[in-house]
């Protein structure tokens, strides 16, 4: 079986991105030049930060076709990130809500990718 370890962002300007998301992870990026950042994070998970503009094969799709998604132990939580970064001016998709699946929100980094924080219900 297959299982993905390592997600790479398509980013205007990496080291705006690489500060954005290190202020998020509260994790030094391990490597940051002009045209990539990358983070591994206490998960194993790596996270690169890619400059759109040096990609190859070129980057030609926009952002918004997939999300990060963060979860946390509870909805006090959710609320608790979602003034966080509601502080810091990041793009609200969605406000806090009770779906399906838990209690979520939505909101986007500087390049317009999705960041979701949720709880699950209780089963």
């Amino acid at each position: 079986m297959v299982h993905p370890d390592f997600v790479i962002l398509f980013v205007d300007n990496p080291f705006a991105s690489a500060e954005f998301y290190q202020s998020l992870f509260v994790v030094d990026p391990v490597e940051r030049s002009a045209t990539f950042a990358l983070f591994v994070l206490p998960t194993g998970l790596k996270v690169g930060l890619w400059s759109r503009h040096t990609a190859e094969p070129l980057v030609t799709d926009g952002s918004g076709g997939m999300e990060i998604c963060f979860r946390r132990e509870n909805a006090a939580d959710v609320d608790r990130i979602y003034a966080d970064w509601a502080k810091r001016g990041m793009r609200v998709l969605q406000t806090p809500v009770q779906m399906d699946f838990g209690y979520t929100f939505v909101m986007t980094d500087p390049d317009g990718h999705r960041l979701r924080v949720y709880s699950m219900s209780a089963e």
